[in-house]
């Protein structure tokens, strides 16, 4: 049997299945949670920003002009253990090596633990770190996840540690989580870039945020224009627009300043996408859902509209 064989019945805008490398671009679900801190439920993230996926019709993204429809296919849900991370993590790895190859994925989650899997596989298959622009509340750095050595809130250190990432390449948006300053600083400490939830208020068209999305263009191409990798944690929201997650975090980002960073930074050299945390037993009327399918389309589109320069 095909380690893609689809374990959901939807896939995202209804696209089919496809041999690896047979489109440009590919999706698949990591329907893990195992390591959640507060609220259970994203291992149905996948499921339902598929679902949510299905309102965008044929797809054409009204600022640029194009769509994935044909160019995207949906290898279904990676079928991983349950019940250890460390064994989910393993199971991973043979499973996106061949995808990350062949095509440009985006990822759906599952909790943000899935990420440093993910990281240790673009680092190896680029051969040298990533810059990464993280969307959360939370900074995700702590050494420890609660007695245990990794969790959903430790894999930016992690990566860090491991080199996996650049630290000056690091760049971090709408963190307002409590937590102590070693924590929350840990990414400007080592070079890095944050940009907190309070700095970001009123900020949300692209003409407000020109300067930060200034600074990121610089920074980045002080570094040499490295390779970006997206991690989207879909808490990066208010809950207004995204109950449906297990750490929700008042005084959060807005839906239109997601997207105007999307679509501004869409010429940066992206090589993946994950967006996690989407929680559906907490959602509703499918808000956060919708949300996140609405990212990852953006995101594809952008990359669909720059192949095609």
């Amino acid at each position: 049997m095909s380690h893609f064989a689809f374990l959901s019945q939807s896939t995202f805008m209804k696209q089919p299945a496809a041999a690896p490398g047979a489109r440009p671009f590919g999706l698949a679900g990591i329907a893990w949670d195992g390591c959640v801190t507060n609220r259970p439920g994203a291992r149905f993230g996948p499921r339902a920003i598929r679902e949510a996926s299905h309102m965008l019709c044929d797809g054409i993204h009204p600022f640029f002009n194009t769509t994935p429809d044909g160019q995207l296919a949906d290898f279904g849900d990676l079928p991983l253990p349950n019940t250890s991370l460390e064994g989910m993590r393993a199971a991973m790895m043979p499973l996106i090596a061949p995808l990350i190859a062949q095509q440009h994925m985006v990822w759906l989650g599952g909790d943000h633990s899935i990420t440093l899997p993910l990281l240790r596989a673009y680092r190896a298959h680029h051969g040298r770190p990533l810059a990464c622009l993280h969307f959360d509340a939370h900074c995700d750095t702590w050494e420890d996840h609660f007695g245990e050595p990794s969790g959903h809130g430790t894999w930016v250190y992690e990566a860090l540690q491991e080199g996996l990432v650049m630290p000056a390449g690091m760049v971090q948006l709408g963190i307002r989580s409590a937590g102590q300053r070693e924590a929350r600083d840990y990414v400007r400490d080592q070079g890095g870039l944050i940009y907190d939830a309070r700095r970001l208020r009123g900020l949300e068209s692209p003409a407000q945020l020109a300067g930060i999305l200034g600074e990121i263009r610089a920074r980045l191409a002080a570094l040499g224009h490295p390779p970006v990798y997206l991690s989207l944690d879909i808490d990066c929201l208010d809950p207004a627009f995204a109950p449906g997650t297990g750490t929700p975090e008042p005084g959060g980002m807005s839906s239109n300043q997601v997207l105007s960073v999307l679509e501004e930074l869409a010429d940066l050299p992206w090589v993946g996408m994950d967006c996690v945390e989407v929680a559906p037993p907490y959602d509703h009327a499918e808000l956060t859902s919708y949300a996140a399918a609405q990212f990852v389309w953006t995101y594809l589109c952008g990359r669909l509209a720059q192949a095609a320069r």
